[in-house]
């Protein structure tokens, strides 16, 4: 996929790191009309051979959401929540299933189509200006997988905290954690021309400080931040999987494997706590942080 060549640069109002220029709405649409949206990997049917292991990695990642819910409302039965960006829907297919009243919205009318004919309450509209009329707030709001992509992420963060969470509520965000020391450490290594940038697919580079900061600065308050197995670790020790889908599969699926161990013999909280560890030194593949209004 062509990448458009741009300077990253630190946001001089919120910090974190984004490209310069920032891409215009007629150059984003341009872009992925010709390079995006026409690939099939852009929304992957994941109840298809060979996806079912990522969804069932999927529904652990959920799992663990779910549980800083039930921490922080005492029950999550019967809470109302809100995933924006929700793809295919398997997410309010997740809480939907666990007694949660689930909602999605996501701008791919591929995806809500699917999500639809599955019976979810999935709604197709922007997720750049979310200005879509639910007529009402909910308890938990997620924003996964898309702050990275927005033009002005911080404009969705501000509408959330205003017009979408209830007092009181829960906001899940979850972005890739990049410009992170194993992935420097690699880059420099092996001359990878760092691979992480992916302009202008990613506008938009965190890190666990700099996704907390923007949080906070969009007038939040933190409850929680925990990162995922950082995967750059293979790459320092030599399993050069940038470039090779396979050797990175692979890896992942050693990382799935240690976790599913942790959590099968008794090391889930050391597990959390690790990851919790790595948020506070910016490691990790993803970031998830957990906030208040």
């Amino acid at each position: 996929m062509e990448k458009m060549s741009r300077t990253v640069i630190a946001d001089p109002q919120y910090g974190y790191l984004r490209i310069e220029p920032i891409p215009t709405k007629e150059e984003l649409a341009e872009y992925y009309r010709k390079n995006y949206y026409s690939e099939s990997t852009v929304f992957r049917d994941f109840t298809a051979e060979p996806r079912k292991e990522e969804l069932e990695h999927f529904a652990v990642r959920c799992d663990d959401i779910l549980e800083r819910i039930d921490e922080h409302f005492g029950v999550s039965a019967g809470l109302s929540i809100l995933d924006i960006g929700c793809g295919y829907g398997y997410s309010v297919k997740y809480f939907r299933d666990k007694g949660l009243d689930a909602v999605g919205i996501e701008p791919s009318r591929e995806a809500v189509s699917h999500a639809v004919k599955e019976g979810l309450n999935v709604t197709c509209g922007g997720i750049d200006d979310p200005n879509v009329s639910f007529g009402r707030k909910f308890d938990v709001v997620m924003i996964m997988d898309v702050l990275e992509h927005l033009r002005e992420p911080w404009r969705i963060l501000k509408y959330t905290r205003d017009e979408l969470l209830k007092p009181g509520g829960l906001l899940v965000v979850d972005v890739p954690n990049d410009f992170n020391d194993f992935q420097k450490a690699a880059n420099a290594e092996y001359g990878l021309d760092e691979w992480w940038v992916a302009s202008p697919i990613h506008i938009n580079y965190f890190s666990a400080s700099s996704i907390q900061t923007l949080l906070v600065r969009c007038g939040f308050g933190i409850r929680g931040c925990v990162s995922s197995f950082p995967l750059e670790m293979f790459l320092l020790m030599g399993d050069r999987y940038v470039g090779n889908p396979e050797l990175g599969r692979q890896c992942h699926n050693k990382r799935v494997a240690f976790e599913r161990a942790m959590r099968n013999h008794g090391g889930k909280d050391k597990l959390r706590k690790l990851y919790e560890t790595f948020a506070r030194l910016d490691l990790g593949r993803q970031v998830v942080v957990y906030a208040v209004p």
